[in-house]
């Protein structure tokens, strides 16, 4: 178990590690010249030579690569990731006064993403007429091919304009979460049923099955008590995967429905090169993304018996 623990840790690491190097490379390294970013393009050309000098050498543009390198990824081990240079506060506070909001819609739509998903599967495994059953497994795919964009404004003309249930825009009261949690929740649950049908499907045709059957349990039970447990092993995992798609989509979501967030606030650092508010998102962005894997991981040993064999055997 240490050393599946030691495994898993630096496979979370390394994800930072490499989230922070990639950005250093494309925001301070493949431009011409790092300092132009920080400055208005309409404006960059017009810039004295010692303004340039001295914004320079307070970033440490004018120091070697390498040098600049370590002593950024020092600040970042301490939780420094400069400050914005737009709002002028620090990286690190401007991501957490946003942060509750994204991690409230993205927690909520995954936990209705799975809701969904399940409800899916169990209705497909439980249908006993062929074209119910085929209808049910269509509908994963149908969820996935729909663009996030495209069901956020669908919302918004059936549920706000037309019949004025919820609120269109703003992220005051829980109301106004309901459209923007449905709209997340609908393309993150579409590959999670596929593979909860999948395996339902796996699972049902298994020998302990058989045996629940020979010892004269229902369909309903079988699936509650046999099968259910099993075949959403693997959901576990792939929730924890989506996630990246959780915060990807609340880009889009919290620009439709006028949120602040995350999301919002990276798109906003982008159409102003706020580059070290942009790296400072990105490397956060992934070390979430690194942690909810690793306690996914972590978990997983505790309700497969079978993982806990092997590792004990290996």
């Amino acid at each position: 178990m240490l050393r599946y623990l030691a495994l898993k840790t630096g496979r979370a690491l390394f994800v930072v590690w490499a989230a922070f190097t990639l950005t250093f490379v494309l925001l301070f390294v493949l431009p011409a010249d790092p300092v132009d970013l920080l400055f208005d393009p309409a404006e960059v050309n017009t810039v004295p030579p010692e303004v340039r000098e001295q914004v320079a050498a307070s970033y440490g543009f004018d120091r070697p690569l390498i040098l600049q390198y370590l002593a950024r990824l020092g600040h970042a081990l301490s939780g420094d990731f400069g400050t914005s240079v737009q709002s002028g506060r620090p990286v690190v506070a401007t991501i957490l006064d946003v942060l509750p909001s994204t991690l409230l819609l993205a927690a909520g739509a995954l936990a209705l993403a799975l809701a969904i998903a399940f409800v899916i599967a169990l209705a497909a495994t439980s249908a006993r007429r062929a074209w119910l059953r085929g209808l049910l497994e269509a509908l994963p795919s149908g969820a996935v091919s729909v663009p996030v964009f495209l069901s956020g404004i669908l919302m918004l003309q059936i549920f706000s304009f037309r019949l004025g249930w919820f609120p269109a825009f703003g992220d005051t009261g829980a109301r106004s979460l309901v459209l923007p949690l449905i709209t997340l929740a609908i393309p993150v649950s579409g590959p999670i049923a596929q593979l909860l049908v999948r395996s339902f499907a796996t699972e049902f045709r298994s020998g302990y099955v058989t045996t629940s059957w020979a010892k004269g349990a229902t369909r309903g039970g079988i699936i509650v008590r046999d099968v259910f447990r099993n075949a959403g092993l693997p959901a576990l995992t792939i929730a924890g995967i989506t996630f990246g798609n959780l915060i990807a989509g609340s880009v889009i979501t919290e620009t439709v429905f006028a949120r602040q967030g995350v999301g919002r606030m990276t798109q906003a650092a982008i159409n102003t090169l706020d580059v070290p508010l942009v790296q400072g998102t990105v490397v956060l962005v992934a070390a979430g993304f690194a942690l909810i894997n690793l306690i996914v991981d972590l978990i997983y040993p505790l309700l497969d018996p079978r993982l806990r064999a092997a590792l004990a055997a290996g």
